[in-house]
């Protein structure tokens, strides 16, 4: 990788960074076409590894900010995050069963899903003061072991699956 390469992950990387402080989410759906198309990145399956890894990292550092903040309901999120992990390493291992082209259709397919469900109406503003109970665990580790696997697949997740799914599977 040259530097003309490097300059242009560095770019990217700022910008999706931006992108994600001000929107909560997107990193790797920005970052994975960012890197095969504007970067050079030949391999999907090293695109999609890679913009995770990026990502996993301003999530850290997002999750850190929001904690000393008081808004991480702890154990939602364990539950969701246990589940979502189970999720992840199975989905994972599809994807490299996967083709590059084909994964990336998937990919398409998804981001398109996603945008269109975020276009449709809330039916409520949800409840702050939320907390965990036996009922919203049968919720919330089924839609966490989902989102878990298309994250692991797909190699997304943050603001476009896991806090969708955080929000309906909670209220």
């Amino acid at each position: 990788m040259g530097w003309e390469a490097l300059l242009l992950a560095g770019l990217g990387g700022a910008l999706i960074g931006l992108l994600l402080t001000l929107f909560g989410g997107g990193g790797s759906v920005l970052a994975t076409p960012w890197l095969i198309y504007v970067v050079g990145v030949i391999d999907t399956h090293a695109a999609i590894g890679t913009s995770a890894a990026a990502v996993a990292v301003n999530a850290a550092i997002g999750l850190s900010a929001q904690a000393r903040a008081g808004r991480v309901k702890w154990p939602c999120a364990i539950t969701f995050g246990i589940a979502g992990l189970a999720g992840s390493l199975v989905g994972a291992q599809f994807a490299k069963q996967v083709d590059g082209k084909a994964l990336l259709m998937w990919f398409a397919f998804a981001m398109i899903a996603i945008a269109v469900s975020m276009l449709i109406p809330k039916k409520s503003e949800g409840d702050p003061n939320v907390h965990l109970t036996p009922p919203m665990v049968l919720k919330l580790a089924p839609v966490g072991l989902l989102a878990g696997l298309a994250a692991g697949f797909f190699g997304i997740g943050g603001g476009f699956l896991i806090a969708p799914g955080l929000m309906a599977s909670t209220g």
